[in-house]
Formats: C-alpha cells, sequence, structure tokens
C-alpha cells in the first residue's frame, strides 16, 4: 500500500494523471471467489483443429456462461477450461447475437460451479470498474479503469465506453462493479484510441439471449456447428421440434431429439419422437429395441396412457404398413390391442379412426366400418373418414349406390371450385361412379379433377376418362382424350385399340384399321389388335380379310376369336 501511495504522489509531482491502474498487487476481497467464475475457451473447426481460443466465464451454478459470438463463428465443437486446467466440453448453444458480438452456452460441467452475480444495476459514469481475466496462476491479477460512457444499446441495455487498456486477450472477460458484481463482457477496440479505451457490451443481453421455435431458421445461430438448445418452455421446444423434423438432416434431429429429452425427461412426446425417428431409420435389431425402450419410457412418465397408448399403436401400424421387417410381437393384433386400450379409457373420434384402420388391415371389415362410421357421426367427420368407410364397405361387396352415397359425403366436405386436397377423392368417385353404372357423373368428376390439379394429367387419366365418356356415349370427347393419351404416351398399344372401338362404335370402320395397323407396326404379335380388325372387317362385309384377321388373332391365342370366326365367317 506504502508503494501505491509513493506512485500517486510521484505521478502528481510530475504533472501525470494517473486513472488505469494495470495488474494491482491487492484486488477487491471478491476477486478470488470471482476468478473462478472465468475460463478459457478453445474451439475446433470440423477437421478438428484448433480454430481459435478465448475467454468466457459462468453465469449459473449449472454451467451457463457468456462470451463473444466470433469465437464460435464456423466451430464444429468447443472445450472450457477451468483455472485448474480441468477440460469440460460445450454441451449447447443457448443464443447467439452477431451484431453484438456475444453468445450464450451451456458448458458440461462435473459439479456446480461458482457463477458471477449479474449486476442488477449498471454502474454509474465514472464509477471505478474491474476487468478479471482468465488466469491460471493464484494471485488476483486483474485490470481496473473507469466508465467513461453508456449508450443505449438496444431497449434498456447499455454499450459501455471504458478508460481501460484492452489486450488481445482479454476480449469477453468479465467487466465487475466495485460490488464484485458483472456488468459488462469486454469487446474489442478499433481506432486510434485502443491503447487507453476499450468497449464492453452488456452482460444482461448477453444473459437474456434465448431460443426459440424459429431458431432454427436463425443465421447466425447457423453459423455455429454445436448443438443449439431447446426453448425454456416445454410447448415451444415441441414447437421447434416439429419445425425441426422437416428441415434438419435426420442425424441433426436425433442430437435435438436426445436434447429435448436431457431437457424435459418426463415429458412423453420427447421419447415418442424419438421411437419413431429411430424406427424410421432401423437398420438393425438393437435400434428397434432402443425405439421400443423409449415407447415404454413415454408409458412410464405419461399422466395421459391413453394418448401415449394411441401413439404406440400407430408407430407400430405405420412400421408394419411401411413394410417393416418382423420385430417381436410387432403386429396389427398389437397395434390394436394398444389403441383398445386407449378407447377404453377415453374414446376419442382420432383414436377410433385408428382402430378402423388396423381393422380394414387385419380384413375385419364390419369391424372396421362400425369403427368408420362412429367418426363419421362425430366431429371430426373428414373427407378421409367418409372415404375409408366407402373402401371398406366396397371390399365387404356392398351395392354400389351405398359406396357412392359416402363417396357424396366425403366430397361434400370440399367447396367448389376445388383444389389439389379434393383432387384424389374426385377420382376416387369418379371410379365408384362408374361401377354404379353411371358414366355421365364420373364425366363430371374427371372434369372437376383435371380443374383441380391444373391440367397436370398423364396419359392414363385420358384413358379412363375416355372410357366415361364412351359410356356414356359422348364419342368424340372420348376419341379426343385417347389421341392425347397416344400422344403422350406412343407405345402403349391399348390406347389404339381403345380408340379402334370409339371409331367402331361409329361407324368409322376404315380409321379403326388404320389405327389397329400402327398398333401392329409396332408390336406385330398384338392379338386384340387382329381381333378387332376381324370385327371392323366384317362391318365393310369383308369376309376373307376379317377371317384372315380372326385366324392370326386365333394363332396368337386370343380365347375369343374362335367363336368370332364361327359367327361371321361361315
Amino acid at each position: 500500500m506504502k508503494q501505491r501511495i509513493i506512485q500517486l504522489i510521484v505521478g502528481v509531482f510530475v504533472g501525470l494523471q494517473v486513472t488505469v491502474m494495470p495488474a494491482l498487487a491487492q484486488g477487491p476481497k471478491w476477486m478470488e471467489k470471482a476468478r473462478q467464475a472465468v475460463f478459457s475457451v478453445v474451439t475446433y473447426d470440423a477437421q478438428d483443429h484448433i480454430k481459435a481460443t478465448g475467454n468466457a466465464f459462468f453465469v449459473t451454478e449449472e454451467g451457463v456462461a457468456l462470451s463473444d459470438y466470433a469465437l464460435f463463428r464456423g466451430a464444429s465443437r468447443a472445450v472450457a477450461i477451468n483455472t485448474q486446467g480441468v477440460q469440460m466440453p460445450v454441451e449447447y448453444i443457448l443464443g447467439a447475437n452477431e451484431l453484438f458480438d456475444v453468445i450464450k452456452f451451456k458448458v458440461q460441467v462435473p459439479k456446480k460451479v461458482s457463477p458471477l452475480i449479474l449486476a442488477t444495476q449498471k454502474p454509474a459514469v465514472g464509477s471505478t470498474v474491474y476487468l478479471l481475466p482468465y488466469s491460471t496462476q493464484k494471485s488476483r491479477t486483474f485490470t481496473q479503469g473507469t466508465l467513461q460512457a453508456e449508450d443505449k444499446a438496444q431497449g434498456n441495455y447499455g454499450y459501455f465506453t471504458l478508460a481501460l487498456p484492452l489486450k488481445d486477450k482479454m476480449v469477453s472477460c468479465p467487466l465487475m462493479t466495485a460490488e464484485g458484481e458483472v456488468f459488462g463482457l469486454a469487446q474489442r477496440a478499433s481506432g486510434p484510441d485502443t491503447a487507453t479505451t476499450s468497449y464492453a457490451m452488456d452482460a444482461r443481453f448477453a444473459m437474456d439471449l434465448s431460443i426459440t421455435p424459429f431458431s432454427l431458421m436463425d443465421v447466425t445461430l447457423q453459423g455455429v456447428g454445436i448443438r443449439k438448445a431447446l426453448p425454456d418452455t416445454e410447448e415451444q421446444a415441441l414447437v421447434c421440434l416439429y419445425m425441426a423434423s422437416t428441415q434438419l438432416p435426420a442425424e441433426q434431429y436425433q442430437e435435438l431429439l436426445d436434447t429435448f429429452i436431457k431437457q424435459y425427461p418426463n415429458s412423453a412426446d420427447g421419447y415418442l419422437r424419438r421411437a419413431g425417428q429411430l424406427i424410421a431409420s432401423a437398420s438393425d435389431e438393437a435400434t428397434m429395441k432402443q425405439a421400443e425402450t423409449d415407447m415404454d419410457q413415454a408409458l412410464a412418465v405419461s399422466s395421459k396412457p391413453d394418448e401415449v397408448r394411441y401413439q404406440r399403436a400407430k408407430l407400430i401400424y405405420n412400421y408394419l404398413v411401411s413394410g417393416g421387417k418382423e420385430y417381436k410381437d410387432w403386429t396389427f393384433e398389437k397395434a390394436l390391442g394398444e389403441v383398445q386400450q386407449a378407447i377404453a379409457i377415453d374414446p376419442l373420434p382420432i383414436y377410433r379412426q385408428l382402430e378402423g384402420d388396423l381393422q380394414f388391415a387385419l380384413k375385419h371389415y364390419s369391424e372396421a366400418l362400425t369403427a368408420y362410421e362412429s367418426v363419421n357421426a362425430s366431429p371430426m367427420a373428414s373427407p378421409t373418414s367418409f372415404f375409408n368407410a366407402a373402401k371398406t364397405k366396397e371390399m365387404m361387396e356392398a351395392p354400389a349406390d351405398e359406396v357412392v352415397a359416402l363417396m357424396d359425403s366425403c366430397i361434400a366436405r370440399f367447396t367448389a371450385p376445388y383444389t389439389t386436397e379434393a383432387a384424389p377423392f374426385l377420382l376416387e368417385r369418379a371410379g365408384a361412379y362408374m361401377r354404379a353404372q353411371k358414366a355421365r357423373k364420373a364425366v363430371v368428376d374427371y372434369d372437376a379433377y383435371f380443374l383441380a390439379v391444373n391440367g397436370q394429367v398423364n396419359d392414363v387419366f385420358y384413358s379412363y376418362r375416355a372410357d366415361a365418356a364412351l359410356q356414356s356415349r359422348q364419342y368424340q370427347r372420348a376419341i379426343d382424350d385417347l389421341a392425347k393419351a397416344i400422344e403422350m404416351n406412343p407405345k402403349e398399344l391399348t390406347y389404339r385399340a381403345e380408340l379402334a372401338v370409339v371409331n367402331l362404335r361409329i361407324g368409322r370402320n376404315d380409321e379403326a384399321i388404320k389405327l389397329l395397323q400402327e398398333a401392329i407396326a409396332i408390336d406385330s404379335n398384338y392379338a386384340e389388335a387382329y381381333r378387332l380388325m376381324g370385327l371392323a372387317y366384317v362391318q365393310l362385309k369383308k369376309k376373307p380379310e376379317a377371317r384372315s384377321s380372326f385366324e392370326k388373332a386365333k394363332s396368337l391365342g386370343d380365347p375369343n376369336a374362335e367363336a368370332l370366326i364361327e359367327k361371321h365367317c361361315k
């Protein structure tokens, strides 16, 4: 202390004003404990080469820490090294802001750490502040300076100008108040005054950084390859998982699911989602076993067993219908048992819907129909539920009009003009109309389908609509559609045969023969073409040519040719 007084006196006598005193021999009482919260960070790139080194400090006992974003940009992993030289991995990123160069992250600590306490009030301009660097030495090394100015960075957060020299190795070290509370992170300075002036970002700003469901799209966070945390609430975290399921590669999504389960160990959703992900990527029995364990754990932690039973049944059902390999007792019967346990607790329509799907898969059509009809009688009735009931009726060989009635209810759930959502159901009803011998209504549905998909159809569609047009005696429409089908797929011989049939219907026999000759030119062994050509020659009263065509069809195996010879060529 005496030496310090002498230095000040000498400074006055030589006309110097000393405002900055680096490396004081004796610091405040709180410094020895506070220095334990400061640590070094080493970041590594994707090739696991050292990318950069820097400083950080703990702000919670669980290992949450703050540092500068630049240190982590482009890093694939990072390691924290405390004052005792112990290395600890950085688990995940909790938030980042590139503009103000701050980042918040979680270190995997073996036990609780001694963190710095955030200042409840910002220090006043002109007050003494302390910079606490990382050091493995026991001495209370620090730098003292003065808070020169505070600017508003964002909201009520401050950006501070300090009369305090800053070396490169001091970036992101904590700036402390006289009471031993951290108020800022030291930041790089630029310009001619760097020897005496430095800057700091409000530590509260860094502490308030967070992850939201939309953080997946955050370019700043995408710039760091280290795993990101999930939002602080389970509800938001689940939204984040939902968004990630379609945006992240499978491996990264799997890591996010692991993080969710660690962060929310009592959430059944996490285990069920991870089980689904494991099942989707399973290539061995061990992975399936892990998925099954997650499904069991979901049931163990859930307060809503009916929901979990339903989800378990759904996972098994989806695995089976996607062609999954045989695994233990995973069958449609097992899935049915799961969903029926859910129904016993609460007979929700969504549970009954899955019950119907499982009964249908087991070919228990009567039971499936009962389940679907209960859904159709509920507020959950939808185009799909009516469609499922219609398909079940069809499998039960119910009268065609009953199937059509259910498909009418299906389409009634949509509003014209129809969109692509209604398109597949329109196609199905058109088929139902054809089976019910209501071809004109089928044509109307085919036309509505065409408009719903903006004309993006293939040759098969034109063939189907042509058949409906033919049966409703709209011959020119049938001709036009079959001509379009041939144009789109000229090697499909049946289209020429079908078009020849339409021409035969309206007496255009020569045109029919021409089309059939084109088919034979493509495939000389196409028996149906010879048989139809024989019929065209019969219409033209050319028996020799008719017999020759029928004989050729017979030699190629046409089962109808012999009867036609007997009928028309004797």
